[in-house]
């Protein structure tokens, strides 16, 4: 039999405070909510989901694997009864989460307001996120044994310390590695990431903002004059693979959809899905690097060269589109991220 396709997320794992209200409060200003929910989250537990769930072709078969690689406080009652049966239950391998003694699982609090657009406000405390994920030669060797064969595809966001994320990259991204980083630098750290550690990562993932703030902080970028609001995608995403050598740059543009391009040329927009009831955009961005984490893994794996998969990458896109669309009509974080045979039996 062979063996299925390798995907390690190296992130965060959070719980979220999620408070539903009709709006958020201004300063001073107390409201009262509709409701309040606990739920497992952290930008890389709801991408190590979204990648596995991707994988549920139907209800028993996954067609890859997935490592999450992680730390969480030791002996916290959420992580044992809340987010590691999360995690488990949607095929993510959990042997990798280290319990750290000496610091408590980093938490999300997030106000969702319940207009029509179900926009989200999000405060981070890291923990263990920071406290528990600051050594590099830890954790390379942690993945190498939870994945000896090297895993196809490393996914990396920006809830973890930038060194930490610095000293990865440069790892992976030395040419003598087999292994794909994709990145969705997430938030962007104040002082970006250094072009050598950049430079041949596999596939950049970022959205409106993400992209000006990496332009303005990568050296010798040329200068550009846009903003959030005149963002012209089909002019920046190039100048990502002349001044950084990556491959595959993808730039997500909310309900309007995805700018994908990549070094060879092929580039487009792919067009969101149409939702009548927007009611939590939380998870939303997650679940479309999950997603397409997972097909880009499937290619990977087939061991062809990295250009060829242009011919697959704008299906990839709409059926991470597609994921995302699921996700933001249900409430919450990892519990709205879809599985693959979800999408696949509501088309």
């Amino acid at each position: 039999m062979a063996q299925k396709p390798q995907i390690c997320v190296i992130g965060s794992l959070n719980i979220d405070f999620v408070t539903y209200a009709r709006r958020c409060p201004g300063p001073g200003e107390t409201l009262t909510g509709s409701s309040l929910s606990i739920d497992a989250g952290g930008k890389g537990a709801n991408q190590a989901v979204a990648c596995a769930r991707a994988g549920f072709i139907t209800e028993t078969q996954q067609d890859v694997a997935v490592k999450m690689i992680g730390a969480v406080g030791a002996e916290d009652p959420y992580y044992s009864s809340l987010l590691r049966p999360a995690l488990e239950k949607s095929g993510v391998d959990t042997t990798g989460i280290e319990q750290k003694a000496g610091c408590q699982t980093g938490s999300a609090t997030i106000i969702v307001e319940e207009g029509e657009n179900g926009e989200n406000r999000i405060v981070v405390v890291p923990g263990a996120n920071h406290d528990g994920m600051s050594d590099v030669d830890k954790i390379l060797a942690l993945v190498q044994t939870q994945c000896p064969a090297s895993p196809q595809v490393v996914v990396l966001q920006g809830e973890i310390p930038r060194s930490t994320v610095v000293g990865l990259m440069q790892h992976y991204n030395d040419p003598k590695n087999p292994t794909n980083v994709v990145l969705n630098i997430a938030p962007v750290y104040p002082d970006g990431i250094p072009l050598n550690a950049l430079a041949g990562t596999a596939v950049l993932i970022m959205n409106e903002t993400e992209t000006i703030q990496m332009a303005e902080s990568i050296p010798n970028f040329p200068a550009i004059s846009q903003t959030e609001a005149d963002l012209q995608p089909e002019l920046l995403a190039p100048l990502f693979h002349q001044v950084a050598k990556i491959p595959i740059v993808l730039i997500t543009l909310g309900a309007k959809g995805v700018f994908f391009s990549t070094a060879t040329g092929r580039h487009g927009f792919v067009q969101g899905v149409r939702v009548k009831n927007v009611v939590d955009t939380t998870a939303a961005g997650d679940t479309f690097v999950g997603y397409f984490s997972a097909a880009f893994a499937k290619y990977a794996a087939t061991g062809k060269a990295l250009e060829h998969f242009d011919a697959l990458i704008e299906s990839a896109v709409q059926e991470a589109n597609q994921a995302a669309a699921m996700c933001v009509q249900r409430k919450g974080a990892i519990e709205s991220i879809p599985f693959a045979y979800e999408i696949r039996d509501h088309q």
